[in-house]
């Protein structure tokens, strides 16, 4: 008979190596972050809000650097995210121009803004010296 113990008991050395890792909490982990970002996604989202009009236009091409002039309802004037007044947008403008690389001004303007807001802002984009486009949603198959 075995002296000071059990009869079978296995020692340290007798147990099998277990190289299992418990990726339960990992996972619980990752759908976490992942339902968090779905969440905030839509809310990161920047710019300025605007009813663009519906037209039978052709989609915008890629470009490098696109400068967007947005004209809210409201008639307030927005150079990318960065409101400007009207004088300051025909200074600040043509000092952009001449320093960047800006090739085309596009303009976003809501479909309620007045239209001698829309035509100054018009004017001063086209006497910079680069060309200025209309942005307009195109029509989705119905009208």
């Amino acid at each position: 008979m075995s002296v000071g113990g059990r009869r079978g008991a296995r020692t340290r050395a007798d147990l099998p190596i277990n190289a299992e890792i418990n990726v339960t909490s990992l996972v619980d982990v990752a759908f976490t972050l992942l339902v968090i970002f779905i969440i905030t996604a839509p809310i990161l989202q920047g710019g300025i809000e605007v009813a663009i009009p519906r037209a039978d236009v052709q989609a915008l091409t890629a470009l490098d650097a696109p400068f967007i002039v947005t004209l809210t309802a409201d008639d307030r004037i927005f150079m990318e995210e960065t409101e400007v007044t009207l004088e300051q947008f025909a200074t600040s403008l043509p000092q952009l121009i001449a320093a960047g690389n800006i090739e085309r001004v596009f303009i976003r303007s809501d479909s309620l803004t007045t239209y001698g807001t829309f035509v100054q802002v018009l004017a001063i984009s086209s006497n910079a010296g680069v060309p200025s486009s209309l942005i307009a949603e195109p029509y989705s198959g119905e009208r």
